[in-house]
């Protein structure tokens, strides 16, 4: 069982921007889902835990690594899938894999090549291995991504982003991929869509304007919507109307009209059917309190 501990991170950037507001986060062995809209500070917070950048202050310890003292031994058990996964333009899927086992210490030849090709395997590249990873498709590009962060039987992988622009098989391979990955290691899921998270993971977070504004099982906070979530379809034309009488939490556009969540304990009446909550509608009224809360 291994542990990533985070301790009161703040990070403030030269343009006065407080990316991370004391950020307290403690994730276990396998999925974490860490929720939130572009901006919110996942990324800052990823960065910081695979020590891309130093924290202003606060501490992150993964079981006896502290992060900030030790950077390089939390890199020698990190695997990181960043949200622009680049390669090297001439370089097929197996040499790639191969460079970056070299990178992280693994000087073996025989080792190494039966690794990359046990890797290769199982996110269903091997018989791609001696094509250019330039020509890949976005799908087989963060294949080959989560492929270089298993390198080394790491403790953590952090992945950022990863179904961003995907197409539906493509992502479902992937989601596949990632609960492949083991119970034994903590996985950290950064996103800011919410099925990924909903179809993974047991425990999440959610942050806003660089502060966890929630932290717990989807379930749970799912439950505490229970009985509060009412929808509508309404006109465009009295969209604004709603806004202005209803807590609206969401609205998206279904069958070509505007499709309303609002939040209320009691019926709000005037064609409203209760629906049972989803992660999206916990998502979007986390975020609009904070929201309300930083006007």
């Amino acid at each position: 069982m291994n542990k990533l501990t985070i301790s009161n991170l703040t990070k403030t950037y030269g343009n006065g921007v407080k990316a991370l507001n004391d950020i307290s986060l403690e994730i276990n062995s396998g999925m974490f889902g860490l929720l939130g809209p572009n901006g919110a500070g996942k990324s800052s917070l990823m960065r910081t835990i695979s020590t891309l950048q130093e924290a202003d202050s606060g501490t992150i310890m993964l079981n006896d690594i502290d992060v900030e003292k030790e950077p390089r031994r939390l890199r020698q058990v990190l695997g990181y899938l960043p949200q622009e996964f680049g390669v090297y333009p001439n370089i097929t899927a197996q040499g790639l894999l191969d460079h970056v086992a070299v990178l992280k210490g693994i000087t073996n030849n025989g080792q190494r090549k039966e690794m990359v090709n046990y890797l290769l395997e199982k996110v269903n590249l091997y018989d791609k291995r001696k094509k250019f990873v330039k020509s890949f498709s976005g799908g087989m590009k963060q294949r080959v991504g989560i492929a270089q962060a298993l390198i080394g039987n790491p403790k953590l992988i952090i992945v950022d982003e990863p179904t961003a622009g995907l197409d539906p098989g493509e992502r479902n391979r992937f989601h596949n991929l990632l609960a492949d990955v083991g119970e034994d290691v903590v996985v950290i899921l950064s996103t800011h869509i919410v099925d990924d998270v909903k179809e993974l993971c047991a425990n999440m977070a959610i942050m806003n304007h660089g502060s966890l504004v929630y932290k717990g099982s989807p379930q749970t906070v799912i439950d505490d919507l229970k009985g509060k979530v009412w929808r509508k379809s309404i006109d465009r034309a009295s969209l604004q109307e709603h806004f202005t009488n209803f807590n609206v939490i969401s609205n998206k556009m279904v069958a070509g009209k505007p499709q309303i969540h609002v939040l209320s304990d009691d019926n709000p009446g005037e064609g409203f059917a209760q629906v049972e909550p989803s992660l999206e509608d916990v998502f979007f009224t986390k975020i609009n309190d904070s929201e309300a809360v930083n006007a």
